[in-house]
């Protein structure tokens, strides 16, 4: 069993928790993630490590109630237990294994927006603990959902907040913001990273194309069992089948295949979709593609 030291509500249905989990503290780097199940009967749910501390043996997760598992889940309460807490699981961030030194002469970006604030944050932290400065932007849709933002002014470089509504910061989309430093503001980056919703995502890279600047972003949003069996995170990269939980979660966002994964995404909800799905993809469905070692 996993203890949970800490929950709390970040915002509307959206919640923090710190757990007790050695081994996965341990090793854990930036980028990776857990499969967290509440009992043994419960649904696997992947999330992305937020935080972590390797002397006390914590990690934190960030939680959004999105269906019952989720819900379940974040009605825990500190004291309470998880019966699984697996991982960490996906490939670290690229710079975790990148030179120091070549990193601190980068100029990075990190776009994240809604949830993508959880991932993004440790992403930034790692990298400031290293004297790496990078400029960091948040955006949501209103202030009230809003989370992390002073943790991440306090590990970024440049902290840009803003919102769709204009109710906080900066008025306007991510990608907006983007242009305004860029093009209004002067700035350049040599690579960017973009971890929120699919669609935030897709943007992005569509605006940072037209610079010409690398941009890194997250699958995990469309994780499901987190092990590359189940075949929800299959997607398409540079005309190759991909999958988020094995070979990612990270990818070229330039050569991703949004419209395809969003779209299949939709298919997966459904038992007939999962079926469609299945019968459409044959080996490369998952397991037979030989990227995660599953068998059926």
């Amino acid at each position: 069993m996993y203890k949970i030291l800490k929950a709390e509500e970040l915002t509307a249905n959206i919640y923090l928790m710190v757990v007790e989990a050695p081994r996965v503290a341990g090793s854990c780097q930036p980028g990776q993630f857990v499969i967290v199940r509440t009992d043994a009967d419960g649904e696997r749910i992947p999330l992305t490590i937020c935080d972590y501390d390797r002397e006390s043996g914590t990690v934190t997760i960030v939680v959004q109630v999105v269906g019952a598992a989720t819900r379940m889940m974040c009605r825990l309460k500190t004291g309470d237990s998880f019966h699984d807490f697996v991982g960490p699981l996906g490939r670290p961030s690229d710079f975790v294994s990148e030179d120091i030194e070549s990193l601190r002469k980068k100029k990075i970006l990190f776009v994240a927006g809604g949830l993508g604030t959880a991932p993004v944050y440790p992403q930034v932290k790692w990298l400031h603990e290293r004297g790496v400065d990078a400029d960091v932007i948040m955006g949501a849709k209103t202030k009230d959902l809003l989370i992390m933002e002073e943790e991440m002014k306090a590990v970024a470089g440049n902290l840009y907040v803003t919102t769709d509504d204009g109710s906080y910061g900066r008025s306007g989309m991510v990608t907006k913001v983007i242009d305004d430093l860029i093009t209004d503001e002067g700035k350049s980056y040599d690579v960017c990273v973009a971890i929120g919703p699919m669609i935030m995502m897709k943007f992005v890279c569509l605006t940072t194309a037209k610079y010409n600047l690398p941009t890194v972003v997250s699958m995990n949003p469309i994780m499901v069992d987190g092990t590359g069996m189940c075949g929800a995170c299959r997607l398409t990269v540079d005309g190759e089948v991909k999958f988020a939980c094995v070979d990612g979660p990270e990818f070229d966002g330039h050569k991703v295949d949004f419209d395809q994964a969003m779209k299949r995404q939709q298919i997966y909800k459904t038992e007939e979709g999962r079926a469609f799905l299945k019968a459409q993809e044959g080996d490369t469905h998952h397991g037979g593609c030989g990227n995660c070692g599953g068998n059926d």
